[in-house]
């Protein structure tokens, strides 16, 4: 180690290393940046190789010497004969980390050196004892990062979202969950959450859960799954509703004679009406009161007539007013699930020019609601119960936290959302298809569920036992400081204050897929409350990054598809055209559009970039500059969600 602070033998040999062993550059680079070296000329040869690796050049003697004979760089290094020197004074290639550790140890000595001078200097100021223990904690933490990197500054909470626990719904559900994402090669999420919006379908408007006193919640649930175009969506779709449109073709054909008896009834009591009418009016006085007595019952006796409708499980896209409609006509039942999120858009005012969103608003919330039927005189729906299971592009999520009513009326805070990880480019090629037997047990039980509540009328009422209803308290006690001023959901305070209700109503959920023919008659134990919080706190981790992008700018939402690439690829450096070949959206059409992502990347700590190449001597095009990316992007800490940690200690 020299009086200036670093080991010219080490750092010789590993640059040298890396010039006969280029291969190595990779793992070095992560490890050592321009800075860590103590002799100026190592730091501009360093950044150099560091350029040319992350441009896919090799970095041998040879080729590195051409690069530095084209920037200019080659006599501060000393010349080619130094470059010689530098491979001839490797012990052994093979040893480079040793050496890199050397130099990266020396390299943190330097800057704890630097760093008490620093805070030497801060304490000789008249600046108050508080804000300088806060910039030294600051110089601290930035001399803790590895190898001269800042600390990470998080960029929002779209990163390592927890994946869909499909392990905690009912086996018949849970496994029909895996297979059909192992087939169609998508994230649980997917199937995980419309499984729970075909139970939702099931036993929406039939069964209500009472907690304590009159706190009661209808099962019915919102879901929203965000995936890119071309994720197999239809297919998923095709594979979790097809019990459901199979029970509705056979509740039609249980329920075509009572129709057709009806229709029949009420054209033969229309008829007689029109004759008793006909008949009075063409009497004489003596006898007419009597007639129009006799009329008048032959009419109300029609009008007593009700024809049912033909029964109707699933709509897919409907205006709001089409929808209120269904609602009154089933009964107030009715399920919107649909693999495209064009809804929205109706909901919004596409077609009327006026956003309408009561009947999505009151048909979650079971809240008496008026409907003017085209038919008949206005109806009114005591406790409307809508599904919402949904698939929607990226693009459209953050389109509707900019529509009218949408956050500030409500319904977004009603909604469950999934921002799976996208797996489409590393999707197993012939995966194995969905068992026979898994398919037709999911088929067998969602169909007995929904045959099984199909006939109820008054929703059946379903209580807690007095665990899971402690439990149910405990999940209060732990959601309401999140919601106060400074709170981790203070931001999301709506979707925060419902929380509670809706793992309520996925633990009735699950019991009745538990409970197949006879849930109601049974109460809601803690293991089914305990698996439904543990999917709850899925649904909060994901609701964070939902809101958090919804209220993203473009240059941040770029920086997080780039940023998914690099954890993705696990690449430790890259070039500009790189980066933008793989990350093209309909976001990022032009380089131009990635260089606001690259910013924010680079001041939340997680990219370095080299110092710009010189451009090429024959006039041809510039080389493209590159970044290196910071060592802690590729070892993500653990993600912990507190609610179920908490529970489970």
């Amino acid at each position: 180690m020299t009086s200036a602070g670093y080991d010219l033998a080490a750092e010789q040999a590993v640059i040298g290393a890396a010039l006969l062993a280029p291969h190595l550059m990779a793992d070095l680079a992560a490890v050592l940046t321009p800075g860590d070296f103590g002799r100026p000329a190592h730091r501009v040869l360093w950044e150099a190789m560091c350029a040319m690796h992350a441009a896919g050049t090799p970095t041998d003697p040879i080729t590195v010497t051409a690069h530095l004979a084209d920037t200019g760089d080659l006599g501060r290094m000393g010349g080619a004969p130094y470059l010689h020197t530098l491979t001839a004074e490797v012990p052994a290639a093979g040893n480079a980390a040793h050496y890199a550790d050397i130099v990266a140890d020396l390299a943190k000595r330097r800057k704890v050196a630097g760093l008490g001078a620093q805070l030497a200097q801060l304490a000789t100021t008249g600046d108050d004892p508080a804000e300088l223990l806060a910039a030294g904690r600051a110089l601290l933490d930035g001399a803790q990062a590895p190898g001269g990197w800042p600390a990470l500054i998080p960029l929002g909470q779209a990163r390592h979202l927890p994946p869909f626990p499909a392990e905690l719904l009912p086996g018949w559900l849970g496994d029909h969950v895996h297979a059909v994402a192992e087939f169609t090669q998508t994230p649980p999420d997917l199937p995980g959450s419309l499984a729970l919006a075909c139970l939702s379908t099931a036993a929406g408007g039939r069964a209500e859960i009472e907690v304590r006193g009159s706190w009661r919640e209808p099962a019915n649930l919102y879901t929203v799954v965000v995936l890119p175009p071309g994720s197999r969506k239809s297919a998923v779709f095709a594979a979790m509703v097809a019990p459901i449109l199979a029970a509705e073709k056979a509740l039609i054909e249980q329920t075509a004679p009572a129709i057709i008896e009806a229709e029949l009834a009420a054209k033969v009591a229309g008829k007689a009406a029109e004759r008793a009418a006909i008949t009075a009016a063409s009497a004489d006085a003596s006898g007419r009161d009597a007639l129009i007595a006799e009329a008048a019952a032959a009419a109300m006796n029609a009008d007593a007539i009700t024809v049912p409708a033909k029964p109707r499980l699933v709509a897919d896209d409907v205006t709001s007013e089409m929808a209120a409609s269904l609602l009154a006509e089933q009964g107030g039942r009715l399920a919107v699930l649909s693999p495209e999120g064009g809804i929205f858009a109706t909901i919004a005012g596409r077609y009327s020019g006026t956003p309408n969103l009561e009947v999505f608003l009151k048909g979650h919330a079971g809240d008496l609601m008026r409907v003017d039927r085209r038919s008949r005189q206005a109806e009114h729906v005591d406790k409307p119960a809508l599904t919402m299971g949904l698939a929607v592009q990226p693009e459209i999520l953050r389109d509707i936290a900019g529509m009218p009513g949408f956050r500030g009326l409500g319904l977004l805070a009603r909604i469950l959302f999934a921002l799976p990880e996208n797996t489409v480019g590393r999707r197993k090629i012939g995966a194995d298809p969905i068992p026979t037997q898994v398919a037709e047990q999911y088929h067998a039980a969602l169909t007995a569920l929904i045959l099984s509540l199909a006939e109820w009328t008054d929703p059946a009422v379903l209580v807690l036992t007095p665990d899971a209803n402690e439990l149910v308290l405990d999940i209060e006690r732990q959601v309401e400081p999140r919601l106060a001023a400074g709170g981790a959901w203070a931001h999301i305070v709506d979707w925060g204050s419902k929380y509670t209700g809706a793992v309520v109503r996925i633990a009735g959920l699950l019991h009745l897929a538990e409970h197949l023919r006879d849930g109601w008659g049974k109460p809601i134990n803690a293991d089914t409350l305990t698996r439904a919080a543990a999917i709850g706190d899925y649904y909060a981790a994901h609701a964070l990054a939902a809101f958090d992008d919804m209220g993203a700018d473009t240059a941040t939402r770029n920086a997080r598809h780039l940023l998914a690439w690099i954890e993705r690829t696990t690449t430790s450096a890259f070039t500009k055209r790189e980066a933008f070949r793989a990350t093209q959206t309909a976001q990022i059409k032009t380089m131009t559009d990635l260089e606001p992502a690259l910013a924010v990347l680079e001041t939340h700590g997680y990219l370095r970039q080299l110092d710009p190449p010189a451009p090429k001597r024959a006039g041809g095009r510039p080389p493209s500059p590159s970044y290196l990316v910071h060592p802690d992007v590729h070892r993500p800490a653990a993600t912990v969600h507190p609610i179920t940690a908490r529970r489970a200690s």
